[in-house]
């Protein structure tokens, strides 16, 4: 893995660590690397009320605009199991409001990283900022 990779893959791994699963007992961690280079992490919260919990992804997303970012250039998800885990179907579309189609999604278990997708491909045809005349997706900034 090279070292940005590297840097994700730890990030995820140490979110996962914190992840609050108590129903499911399948915690997921998620980093991403915002456009300045800014790594942001995030892990599952669940609750007892389903479904009011809080993915990973949108943990890190949630983390990555706190701090001022509005761009994800490159994002990780790790999960346990023998089954790749990817972004759900509202995670995706949370990811596509702040990424483009070429965006690299990576793929990872506690070994490594297993695959990676292009968000093109996770959500062909994806509804966005551009379908609103916004490629900017900060209305405030």
């Amino acid at each position: 893995m090279n070292p940005a990779l590297t840097e994700l893959f730890e990030a995820a791994r140490a979110a996962q660590a914190r992840a609050y699963a108590p129903y499911s007992r399948f915690p997921v961690g998620a980093a991403l690397r915002d456009a300045a280079g800014v790594v942001h992490a995030g892990c599952n919260v669940e609750n007892a009320a389903y479904p009011v919990g809080t993915c990973a992804e949108a943990g890190a997303i949630a983390a990555m605009v706190v701090g001022g970012g509005r761009v994800i250039a490159e994002l990780l998800v790790l999960g346990p199991g023998p089954a790749l885990v990817t972004p759900c179907g509202a995670c995706r579309q949370r990811i596509r409001e702040f990424a483009g189609p070429e965006v690299l999604v990576h793929v990872a278990d506690g070994t490594g990283v297993r695959a990676a997708f292009t968000l093109g491909a996770l959500l062909p045809e994806s509804f966005g900022p551009d379908n609103l005349g916004s490629r900017d997706p900060d209305p405030h900034a």
